[in-house]
């Protein structure tokens, strides 16, 4: 029913606006820790980002009786969707990197990604420290896209 539906896609919704506020803590603390090092690292930082998404809620005024202001009639829910960016690919290209219930890698030393999973370990190590154990994000997965 859509009464049990709207609360559970505005959590999602809010689970990912906290997700990019603490990808963005994880980041400014590693651009004050290179701000405040004598070298840069010896490696490259990632860049990632979360898909762009919103919540879309529809309205009927069908069968409304109650006049909103302005004279018009008050319209009641009749829908609610989670709206998210399109990733171009298929399943062959979506890559899950940590596990949801634990810290452990799910990919192979040998991986091509495998770096990129030790950096979204680190990260998960960020976020925990700076909110003193309350939050991290578990379950990092998605597409890599290579930018020349």
């Amino acid at each position: 029913a859509l009464a049990d539906e709207i609360p559970k896609l505005f959590k999602e919704a809010n689970i990912l606006y906290w997700s990019n506020s603490l990808l963005e803590l994880t980041y400014a603390f590693i651009d004050r820790s290179i701000v405040s090092s004598a070298e840069p690292p010896p490696f490259n930082i990632p860049h990632i980002c979360f898909v762009d998404a919103g919540l879309a809620l529809s309205y009927s005024q069908h069968g409304s009786k109650v006049p909103a202001k302005g004279g018009s009639k008050a319209g009641s829910s009749c829908g609610g969707y989670l709206v998210e960016e399109f990733i171009e690919g298929g399943p062959d290209e979506f890559v899950k990197f940590i596990h949801n219930m634990d810290s452990n890698l799910l990919l192979d030393y040998d991986n091509y990604h495998y770096e990129l999973a030790l950096f979204f370990a680190f990260t998960q190590h960020v976020q925990y420290i700076k909110t003193s154990g309350l939050a991290f994000i578990s379950n990092y997965q998605g597409k890599c896209l290579l930018v020349a």
